[in-house]
């Protein structure tokens, strides 16, 4: 049985019929007891990192989440719930996270810049042209993928992804980074620590991909 959890930060719902697609029956729940006993643990999260850092810890949820992952049990952070696994975020402040992966949650610069070629008759010019990028990021975008852990089985390198996000993770060790993905510069789209899988995109809203990811987690012993 999958847990996922639920601090009133999150599309549970929609995590919940993601996985119900992909034939695994999973449980919402807050109850440390139902998390300890689950096979995979699940830590969605949509919102302000702060806010979800004070619900986890009001709702007595970082100890359960933490024996989980010692467990050495399949555990997979989404967009959030990425971020939360990492030592601090600089959103809003400075605010400490869970510390499980080492690294900062950074927030996206406004603007970037860009080669554009013009060309004439006579001859070829390159100019740096500023090109704006829309804070949050959006829509779908691909990954490419750098370590492919078991819940990236099948998953073809360049697959488009949904994503939801103004802030992205750097981790301090690179190794831990499965997937990156470009906007305006390449971060890390996901990461894997042994029985860690955490992902920026979100997997229940990705469709085909998506479901697949969610079946490979699934599978996972």
């Amino acid at each position: 049985m999958i847990a996922i959890i639920d601090y009133d930060m999150g599309n549970l719902r929609s995590v919940q019929k993601g996985f119900e697609r992909a034939g695994h029956p999973c449980i919402i729940t807050r109850d440390s007891k139902e998390i300890s006993n689950a096979s995979h643990v699940v830590l969605p999260g949509v919102g302000a990192f702060k806010d979800c850092m004070d619900n986890l810890k009001n709702y007595e949820l970082v100890d359960p989440i933490l024996l989980a992952i010692k467990s050495g049990k399949p555990f997979l952070g989404i967009c959030l719930g990425l971020q939360l696994l990492f030592s601090e975020s600089e959103e809003f402040g400075r605010h400490e996270g869970l510390d499980v992966i080492k690294g900062k949650v950074k927030k996206f610069q406004v603007s970037s810049f860009k080669f554009q070629e013009n060309e004439t008759k006579t001859t070829s010019t390159c100019n740096l042209q500023p090109t704006t990028l829309k804070i949050p990021h959006m829509g779908w975008n691909d990954i490419k993928i750098k370590n492919r852990p078991p819940v990236l089985k099948d998953i073809p390198d360049g697959s488009y992804l949904y994503f939801v996000h103004s802030y992205y993770v750097v981790p301090k060790d690179d190794s831990v980074i499965a997937t990156t993905t470009s906007y305006g510069i390449d971060f890390a789209s996901s990461i894997c620590k042994d029985n860690i899988f955490a992902c920026q995109f979100h997997p229940e809203k990705s469709q085909k991909i998506g479901l697949q990811i969610l079946k490979n987690f699934g599978a996972m012993k």
